[in-house]
């Protein structure tokens, strides 16, 4: 099944104090080994929705300007469904301390029927590593419209299926300095 790929790259990144898509870890910025996860997981093309467009197009990545920036990541979701033509596409944010092609596998492989497929660790259902079908897209514009900005309440009129499997490190993300591996500032 051919997908496509999406990292999000438009938040404020306050609590990090500097912009997370390029923080580098072994000379990588979290971006890059987000959107090389993606592609090694078998995506077609990979976008990047919001953020800096010219450090990110420096970096020969394919910017996508973001509908409503700073109105949380349901909208940077509805711009990638809006901006690829895969039937599925995994959306992932850029600050994964370690993605994972193997966890964009299983969590693709999990979508089964669903609308969306979203893993669930520890209780924490984590947005922004999930696979969804661009049918998706109008119910989920439907209830942006309404004023919703979480996914995880704009997915009620949608089938959703929980991957509740794998390494928890695979979904790891870096909100504060002290999130980052040792080393990294």
């Amino acid at each position: 099944m051919d997908f496509e790929g999406a990292v999000l790259t438009g938040g404020a990144s306050r609590r990090m104090g500097t912009d997370k898509a390029f923080i580098e870890i072994d000379d990588v910025t979290l971006l890059q080994g987000a959107v090389s996860a993606l592609y090694d997981a078998g995506a077609t093309s990979v976008i990047v929705v919001g953020g800096d467009a010219q450090k990110v197009e420096s970096l020969g990545l394919i910017h996508v300007a973001d509908c409503w920036p700073s109105e949380g990541p349901l909208g940077g979701i509805i711009t990638a469904l809006r901006n690829t033509s895969a039937d599925t596409v995994a959306v992932l944010a850029c600050d994964l301390t370690r993605p994972s092609a193997a966890a964009i596998t299983a969590v693709r492989e999990a979508l089964g029927e669903a609308d969306v497929s979203v893993p669930v660790l520890d209780g924490q259902t984590e947005w922004l590593h999930a696979v969804w079908r661009r049918s998706s897209l109008e119910k989920l514009e439907r209830s942006f419209s309404a004023g919703e900005r979480a996914p995880k309440r704009a997915v009620n009129e949608l089938r959703v299926n929980q991957f509740l499997d794998g390494n928890p490190r695979w979904f790891q993300d870096a909100d504060y300095p002290d999130d980052l591996p040792d080393g990294v500032q």
